[in-house]
């Protein structure tokens, strides 16, 4: 598949088949956001939600409904609670990021403030619990619900690791799993589940969000130290930051003694100077880090389309394929 059909196709043949419940989710994500009493809620959640974002996360519930069968009301209200859900999270994530910047614009926190961000973030999680309750299945709220829980159990060991540069890759997954994937997994899950799908159908959906999670957020690790994709962010964020992203754990367990040393100043001390992202970036291609990051980003990538092996075949099936495709395809 070339770069260009990858980049674009997938998603935009995706949205197009499921342009009528999209645009349904687009008018629920408008009505619930709205608040009488606190108009700054609305304000905030609109600068982020109407920014632009491809919508992937309530498209794969959408996805996962109709590839299941399902001709009920109710993939609508939990592809909104995902979007709701991945909202609150950004808006949190940027304040304990100190991010400028998100989707090619200022983030909320900047344009506001810190507090604003955080209490809109909270109204949002409290609305897609509403949301999902109004399904009526105790099974989609457990789902949710402990996506809920993960995410934040993601960022929190993400906040904890970070600056250690003895960190492992066993723990960056965990992070991943974390903060990225368990959204993905939950979000094919309970397309599945409002279906009334059986148990393997359900772990294959589970299995592809999961998989097509960590290969996002690996390509997105890479892309933040340069790829061919714009994704809203200063090259070097993460590094600044001192995240431990694949990249980075792979050149610290390959570093000689004095490399090492640089590894612990930048990322451990934070004592960053001009010109280090530049030499971290040597580095990378001194060991190979960012093509062997790649190669696991495309490894998760097969993973997620060989888990939709189990699942009904159907012509959304062949888009969520090219989806897994059109992730790694962002970098080259």
């Amino acid at each position: 598949m070339s770069l260009d059909v990858a980049a674009t196709k997938p998603h935009e043949q995706l949205a197009e088949a499921l342009a009528d419940d999209l645009s349904a989710v687009n008018d629920m994500i408008r009505a619930r956001m709205a608040s009488e009493h606190a108009p700054r809620i609305p304000e905030v959640t609109a600068h982020l939600v109407e920014a632009g974002g491809k919508r992937l996360r309530p498209m794969l519930t959408l996805a996962a409904a109709r590839m299941c069968g399902y001709d009920g009301p109710y993939h609508v209200h939990l592809a909104a609670t995902v979007e709701f859900i991945h909202t609150a999270t950004l808006l949190h994530d940027d304040v304990v990021d100190e991010s400028n910047q998100r989707r090619g614009r200022p983030t909320a926190n900047l344009l506001w403030d810190n507090s604003s961000s955080v209490l809109v973030g909270d109204y949002l999680f409290a609305r897609s619990f509403q949301l999902m309750v109004e399904t009526g299945s105790l099974r989609v709220l457990d789902i949710l619900a402990n996506a809920a829980a993960t995410i934040a159990e993601g960022e929190v060991l993400q906040l904890t690791a970070q600056a250690d540069i003895a960190t492992t890759e066993d723990t960056y997954l965990k992070v991943v799993r974390g903060k990225t994937a368990a959204l993905f997994s939950a979000a094919m899950e309970v397309g599945g589940e409002i279906a009334g799908q059986d148990d393997a159908i359900k772990r294959a959906l589970f299995d592809y969000g999961d998989a097509l999670g960590i290969s996002f957020q690996i390509v997105d690790d890479l892309l933040d130290y340069g790829g061919t994709d714009a994704i809203g962010k200063n090259t070097g964020d993460d590094f600044r930051e001192r995240k431990l992203t694949l990249p980075v754990i792979r050149a610290i367990a390959a570093a000689d003694a004095e490399e090492r040393d640089f590894w612990t100043r930048t990322i451990g001390k934070g004592r960053q100077e001009d010109g280090d992202l530049e030499h971290a970036q040597a580095l990378f291609a001194k060991h190979g880090t960012m093509a062997t990051t790649r190669d696991t980003a495309l490894e998760w990538s097969e993973k997620a389309k060989a888990s939709l092996g189990a699942v009904p075949d159907h012509a959304l099936r062949k888009m969520l394929i090219d989806l897994a495709d059109y992730v790694v395809a962002r970098i080259t």
